[in-house]
């Protein structure tokens, strides 16, 4: 039995989140509609001795994408030899392109058999894409307009949020950034999932550390006149969290709070009384939550130490055959 890491990407527009969702009473039937059951039907062309059962590092909402992400793996072969890990990429590719699946696997690595691509992660990167109307209006003067539309790149839809407002202060939202970083109770700013763990209310938990926030002018992803077109209209912008570990839907609340005062729903005060008095009361409910859809995990960061085979491993694997299956 060996045991492989997997890089992924995927487009997470048409899934229910990462996790599969298929309970026990049905462990025979694949979930596809999740990005882990996806990637363990393409396994299957894998033809393991043993059931197929992946790991992930992360956890994605419904609609949230990602540019990396990570899972691993154990396969047996039949022969007992280990798979060569560009054939696994190669072969799971291939399947996930021939159901026209929106999800790649970047890379595939053997890895030592007591890594865990969840404890082993050092820290993870988020991004949020939006792009604000230089020329923008009101929801107010919108709702009056009923034939105002906005233009928002085909080659976008459901890949960054747009917004129409005069009045949005990017200079006030860079400023807020600062007061998220380093050590804060979180609980604020933590929605609870269907899957709500006892634990989840020890004080402990909600406290989190978030080692950088960066914002920066960012591009339109459409091509072409597109592109063009979209550039004229809007101002993009990207803002980038890396921490060790973030709570349920963490990332969206901090974002909705910081386009909450760029466009002056709220006040610096109110988001000092979120962080001091943590509490889900303490909530502040005109910020809105900021849609799945501009979010994309970037990158879950790794100890290059933690990846690497034992000398008798790599032993092993170069005195066996090429595995091509």
């Amino acid at each position: 039995m060996y045991r492989y890491l997997l890089n992924i990407s995927y487009i997470g527009t048409n899934f229910r989140g990462i996790q599969k969702t298929i309970n026990k009473a049905a462990e025979s039937q694949v979930d596809t509609k999740t990005i882990q059951g996806c990637i363990e039907l393409a396994c299957r062309a894998l033809h393991p001795k043993n059931e197929i059962q992946t790991v992930l590092s992360s956890r994605t909402d419904a609609g949230v994408h990602a540019l990396h992400s990570t899972l691993h793996i154990d396969l047996e072969r039949h022969n007992s030899e280990p798979y060569e890990a560009e054939n696994v990429t190669s072969i799971l590719n291939r399947m996930l392109l021939k159901n026209a699946l929106p999800i790649r696997v970047l890379s595939t690595q053997q890895v030592p058999n007591t890594f865990h691509c969840r404890f082993h992660a050092r820290g993870r990167t988020y991004l949020y894409r939006f792009a604000v109307a230089k020329n923008g209006v009101t929801d107010t003067e919108r709702l009056k307009n009923q034939n105002f539309k906005a233009f928002i790149p085909v080659e976008e839809l459901d890949r960054c949020l747009f917004l129409q407002n005069s009045t949005f202060d990017i200079e006030r939202l860079r400023d807020a950034t600062q007061m998220f970083l380093g050590l804060h109770d979180f609980r604020s700013f933590m929605s609870v999932s269907r899957q709500h763990s006892p634990t989840r209310d020890h004080p402990r938990y909600t406290v989190r550390t978030i080692d950088e926030i960066k914002l920066k002018p960012g591009k339109s992803a459409a091509i072409g006149a597109n592109a063009e077109l979209a550039e004229s209209i809007y101002d993009y912008w990207e803002i980038e969290f890396k921490a060790k570990a973030f709570l349920y839907k963490q990332v969206r609340r901090i974002v909705g709070t910081l386009l909450a005062l760029a466009t002056g729903r709220i006040e610096e005060r109110s988001v000092y009384q979120m962080l001091t008095i943590p509490s889900k009361n303490s909530w502040d409910h005109r910020i809105l939550l900021s849609p799945p859809l501009g979010l994309y995990l970037c990158r879950v960061h790794y100890d290059a130490n933690d990846l690497k085979l034992q000398p008798t491993t790599v032993k092993q694997n170069e005195s066996s055959p090429a595995a091509t299956n």
